[in-house]
């Protein structure tokens, strides 16, 4: 059987190359304004570009990377956003993929329809449960601390349940009988057996959970109140208004800010890419 690719001739491949080109060139461009206007001085910023060659800089002043750590206590936000990160993606994982275990395996009287439920969550705006989630915490105690960012992970995310329960209808039932027949618990099996072929479906969620909590503004906004317990995005909303004219200086602070985040996306890419793939096997 022929595939698009040997069907389509070779001005038809071209043109659609061209086309990928073109689109992802487009993308591109912010990120690579980003990081030349980080290595720029003040004054270059701010000037008009005439050409794609002005993406170089007319001079490098990689020392703004350096001003960045000078104005800005960056490594204390960065430990808190890495420790708020952390706590986040672990705690999704765990409590997410046993969630979705039970609704995969258990026979639970209306497990449909609470499955239906825990999906339905999603359609609700967070900013429509913001006052009454800050009146909470107030009254636990846990304004201007780190738990308001962390603890809830342990509790559940509705769009990682449905990755996990998505990927899990699609591992071979005789597998989880014969473990049962074996004689191992419940849970035995999901950590021996069901997630350690899960390696995909953990992976994308891992990234979506990280994802989310690096860029997570709002709610370290709301319920940090103390500096030392910033993250790097209120931080660097901070570091905004301390360096109102010196672009450069914020440029460098983003590309900082956004380095992980690519670096963590391209590095687990494959995971990713098939983690999303096999997600949709089964109903």
């Amino acid at each position: 059987m022929s595939t698009v690719g040997e069907r389509t001739s070779p001005w038809g491949r071209f043109l659609l190359y061209l086309l990928l080109l073109s689109v992802a060139s487009g993308m591109l461009f912010p990120f690579a304004w980003l990081l030349r206007s980080s290595l720029c001085d003040e004054r270059s910023v701010i000037q008009p570009m005439q050409s794609v060659a002005d993406l170089i800089p007319p001079t490098m002043h990689p020392e703004n990377y350096i001003e960045v750590f000078q104005a800005i206590p960056f490594f204390r936000y960065l430990l808190n956003t890495v420790i708020i990160t952390g706590c986040v993606v672990a705690g999704t994982i765990i409590s997410s993929s046993l969630c979705a275990h039970a609704f995969s395996f258990f026979r639970v009287s209306h497990g449909q329809l609470l499955f239906y439920g825990v999906l339905a969550t999603m359609m609700l705006p967070a900013v429509v449960t913001l006052i009454p989630v800050f009146i909470l915490f107030r009254e636990l105690g846990w304004i201007d601390t780190l738990k308001p960012l962390t603890i809830p992970a342990f509790f559940g995310n509705a769009f990682a349940i449905f990755l996990f329960r998505q990927f899990f209808r699609g591992l071979p039932r005789d597998l989880i009988e014969a473990s049962r027949i074996d004689g191992a618990t419940s849970m035995d099996i999901h950590w021996r057996v069901v997630m350690p072929l899960s390696r995909p479906v953990i992976v994308t969620v891992a990234i979506f959970s990280f994802m989310n909590s690096w860029n997570d503004f709002m709610g370290p906004l709301i319920f940090l109140n103390s500096q030392e317990n910033w993250t790097l995005q209120v931080g660097l909303q901070s570091f905004q208004g301390q360096v109102v004219n010196q672009w450069n200086l914020l440029m460098a602070a983003t590309v900082l800010v956004l380095a992980p985040v690519l670096a963590v996306f391209f590095s687990l890419q494959r995971y990713f890419i098939r983690g999303i793939a096999l997600t949709g096997i089964k109903g």
